[in-house]
C-alpha cells in the first residue's frame, strides 16, 4: 500500500472502537474551520488521527464510559499525536433524515444525543462514511502541532507514513458482511 499523508481527526475512543472493530462508519458533518463550512471528502484514505477535544461521557453510550477513561489514561504525552490506525471509505452515504441515522445505533460508540447534535448542527444532514480499518506494522508519534489544531476534519502531515505491512482489523468476510448492512440501511451516494 502507499504511503499516505493526510489524517482524519476523530475523538480517540471513535478511534479506539474503529482500531477494534467495533465500529466501521464515521459521521461527519464539517467543523467551524473547514473551507466551505461543511464536511467534503478530500481523501479516500487516511490515518486516524485521535483527539481529545470536545470528546465527553454524554457524547458516548454507557457501555463506553470504562473505555473513555482508560483513554483518557493512555493518553500519549502533551505535544505528540500517536497514530496507529489508518482507513479507507468503501461507500458514502448523505443522510438527510434523522430516524435513517438512528438505524445505525449499535454500529458505534456515539450516544443518541450525539449523533442528534451533529445531525442538527448548522441544519440538517450528515454524511456516514463506511471505512475498512487498518493497523499500522508501526506506531508512528508525531509532534501535535499547532496547525493540526481547530475545528478541522483534515489535516496533512509533515511527511507521508509507511503503510506496509498493514493488517485490517476485521476479516473479509465481517467487514462484506457490515456493507450489506449499510446499503440495507441506507442508500449509497458517490464520493469521487
Amino acid at each position: 500500500m502507499n504511503p499516505l499523508q493526510y489524517a482524519l481527526k476523530e475523538w480517540a475512543v471513535v478511534c479506539r472502537a474503529l482500531a477494534e472493530g467495533r465500529q466501521s462508519l464515521l459521521l461527519r458533518k464539517g467543523g467551524i474551520a473547514e473551507k466551505t463550512g461543511q464536511f467534503q471528502i478530500e481523501h479516500e484514505r487516511f490515518w486516524l488521527f485521535p483527539t481529545y477535544v470536545h470528546q465527553q461521557r454524554e457524547g458516548i453510550v454507557a457501555e463506553e464510559a470504562a473505555r473513555l477513561e482508560q483513554i483518557e489514561a493512555e493518553r500519549p504525552p502533551e505535544g505528540v499525536a500517536r497514530l496507529t490506525h489508518f482507513a479507507e471509505i468503501k461507500a458514502a452515504y448523505r443522510v438527510e433524515e434523522l430516524y435513517a441515522v438512528e438505524k445505525l445505533a449499535g454500529l458505534h460508540v456515539w450516544s443518541a444525543k450525539a449523533v442528534e447534535s451533529r445531525f442538527s448542527y448548522r441544519g440538517s444532514g450528515l454524511y456516514v462514511l463506511a471505512v475498512r480499518v487498518y493497523r499500522s506494522a508501526e506506531t508512528f508519534d508525531l509532534p501535535d502541532k499547532q496547525e493540526y489544531a481547530g475545528c478541522r476534519s483534515w489535516v496533512e502531515l509533515d511527511r507521508a507514513l509507511p503503510t506496509e505491512e498493514a493488517k485490517p482489523v476485521m476479516t473479509d468476510e465481517a467487514f462484506a458482511n457490515l456493507m450489506r448492512t449499510f446499503d440495507l440501511l441506507l442508500a449509497p451516494t458517490a464520493f469521487a
